[in-house]
């Protein structure tokens, strides 16, 4: 069983038990968390794909830790003017662990009858 899910303006593939690195989100490391995105959910052969989210489909985590990226350099020129400009930049994340991926039971048995 796996979700795609959306979070921080992308869209992650997901399954139970896996550790994921997400933009920064609000929260103590060890506390849950819930996203409520889920625009696709796949569970053996049914294949549940949502308009534009799955109805009452969520993913539980936990916080495992928040932390910084990798520095990436932004350079900038224009050429023949002498002008030149470098930064660096390191993006805040947070990484979590899904817990559970939850369907509503009254999906689930919609989805095995069609």
């Amino acid at each position: 069983m796996y979700a795609i899910v959306q979070t921080g303006g992308k869209q992650y593939r997901i399954k139970e038990g896996e550790r994921l690195r997400i933009e920064k989100i609000p929260g103590d490391v060890g506390s849950k968390v819930t996203l409520n995105t889920v625009l696709m959910v796949k569970k053996d052969n049914d294949v549940l794909i949502g308009n534009p989210k799955v109805a009452n489909a969520k993913i539980e985590g936990t916080i495992v830790r928040h932390g910084r990226g990798r520095k990436i350099l932004v350079y900038t020129y224009k050429r023949r003017k002498g002008y030149e400009k470098r930064r660096g930049h390191r993006q805040d994340f947070t990484e979590i662990t899904i817990d559970k991926i939850k369907l509503r039971q009254a999906r689930q048995k919609a989805a095995q009858e069609a």
